[in-house]
């Protein structure tokens, strides 16, 4: 039987804001993906696009330090915190963090029960009081999961940062409950370049374990990191990453495009654009009559309230974006190939959506 060739779908009509998701791959990236492609190499990440993109992480972060790759966020989410604590143990979290709001149990489903303890914190951010209350609250009894990992988003689901402080301080309650600290760094290049500080003195410098570094947000088509700080919390994690499914056979193409990435800085080119046009975005977005600004804007993300009309009107002009900040709270996400021409035509159909919910 003859197979019919099957149409290929259009792209979207324009870039969207929804998420750096819909973003494709940049040219570092698809350029060494496709040097990868060349030849046989040895299977399971013993070839050399593993070891080189593993060399670049630790000269990224000016350390000694465990890299293992994984297929996803999430499983670099869960499989981080499972290898941190045991299934009678907790995790405390923010209340609007990715491993609560959108992992689907997976933390919990790797961990064998680990329970998330959930704390509040303005604009994504866990409050150090709550914290530390968190931290004490049942300590030592037999009949509550207790507490035994600290996991901050950087940057947040917000869109703002913890300073190189803010990190410290959380680090040093956490020792204080001999907790150790888990980061989800889905966006952690953008915090980097929005601090503007080297990627060491927001992680292992001020008291983080583990890493869940983000690649596909940053511009790659699959593949995050799980970086280990503390060496020994990574003694078994190559048969725990096995045994989930998320050792790669040709592990080549998920290290080569990070080669790609690292070398010569890009990632931090790509990043630094994004949060550029988010900020532009923001300030004429925040200058409109009618629309709040939710949050800081620090990344590469907007967060901004919008009358429900206007947002559907956006919705009828083709725009898709999130609203999981209530019903009316919007984010609007930059990416790495995003243009100053659709910032602009994004901001004049707002302008004329709110011209039209007014005059109604």
């Amino acid at each position: 039987m003859k197979l019919q060739t099957a149409d290929v779908p259009s792209p979207l009509p324009h870039r969207q804001f929804a998420s750096d998701n819909y973003a494709g791959i940049t040219p570092e990236a698809w350029q060494a993906l496709a040097r990868a492609n060349s030849g046989h190499a040895p299977a399971y990440g013993d070839d050399a696009w593993t070891t080189v993109a593993t060399d670049l992480v630790r000269q990224m972060f000016e350390t000694d330090c465990e890299v293992f790759f994984t297929f996803n966020g999430t499983a670099a989410n869960s499989l981080a915190l499972a290898s941190m604590c045991r299934p009678y143990h907790a995790v405390i979290c923010h209340q609007s963090a990715h491993i609560q709001t959108d992992e689907c149990g997976a933390p919990e489903f790797f961990s064998g029960g680990a329970k998330l303890i959930l704390v509040d914190g303005r604009n994504g951010k866990v409050d150090i009081a709550e914290f530390e209350q968190a931290c004490a609250r049942r300590a030592g009894d037999v009949h509550f999961s207790q507490a035994r990992v600290l996991s901050v988003t950087q940057a947040t689901e917000l869109g703002t940062v913890y300073s190189s402080n803010e990190l410290a301080a959380l680090s040093a309650v956490a020792r204080r409950y001999q907790l150790k600290v888990h980061m989800d760094g889905a966006r952690f290049a953008n915090a980097v370049a929005a601090l503007n500080v080297a990627p060491k003195d927001i992680t292992w410098k001020t008291g983080v374990d583990v890493l869940s570094l983000g690649g596909t947000k940053l511009g790659m088509p699959v593949g995050d990191l799980v970086v280990f700080f503390d060496k020994n919390l990574a003694l078994d994690f190559a048969h725990r990453r096995k045994q989930s499914g998320q050792l790669a056979s040709k592990m080549r193409f998920l290290a080569a495009p990070w080669v790609g990435m690292l070398q010569g800085e890009a990632w931090l080119k790509h990043v630094r654009h994004a949060n550029d046009l988010a900020k532009e975005l923001s300030i004429v977005l925040s200058q409109i009559d009618g629309l709040q600004l939710l949050a800081p804007t620090e990344v590469n993300g907007v967060f901004i309230k919008m009358p429900k009309g206007v947002i559907q009107k956006l919705r009828d002009r083709g725009w898709i974006f999130y609203t999981f900040v209530g019903d009316d709270g919007v984010r609007l996400m930059c990416s790495w190939d995003t243009t100053r021409e659709d910032v602009e035509s994004l901001i004049m159909d707002v302008r004329q959506c709110m011209a039209l919910t007014e005059t109604n």
